[in-house]
């Protein structure tokens, strides 16, 4: 699995947002700060609006704004938004009609690391990538408390 810019920067943004604190941040500001275009920042935020996990915020002092707390964002619930699955390969989502399983011997593989992956993403927060002193040894002790 890859995350394509589209999930990284889609993270990226509502990370701004989130160090931003209270009130909406400007989409050229963001864009400032993190290195996106301001025209790949708006599409993006766009996504996220979508998705519901930012509202925009019109006016002169306007921008976008989290809808919920730091702490609520899954990163996963984020990616997913942004990548629409993050499956390493299709048949590894639950559901998918596969012709070759009985030949295949490689699906339980490919559902193990999907399954990894979630479970990773998924217990991982926004607040918890705010922290300055994260670390990845942190964030696989807190996906297998979770677990």
């Amino acid at each position: 699995m890859q995350i394509t810019t589209k999930g990284r920067y889609g993270l990226r943004i509502l990370l701004d947002i989130a160090r931003q604190g209270e009130g909406p941040a400007s989409v050229a500001e963001i864009a400032k700060r993190q290195g996106i275009s301001l025209k790949y920042a708006e599409q993006l935020a766009g996504t996220l609006v979508r998705g519901g996990l930012l509202r925009g915020v019109r006016g002169a002092a306007g921008g976008y704004a989290l809808l919920r707390s730091p702490s609520e964002y899954a990163v996963g619930e984020i990616l997913r938004c942004m990548e629409g699955t993050l499956a390493p390969v299709s048949c590894a989502e639950s559901g998918y009609p596969c012709e070759r399983a009985e030949e295949c011997g490689v699906r339980a593989l490919w559902e193990g690391l999907y399954a990894l992956d979630t479970a990773y993403f998924d217990a991982v927060t926004l607040s918890d990538l705010l922290s300055p002193s994260l670390t990845s040894a942190d964030l696989v002790r807190k996906m297998r408390e979770n677990a």
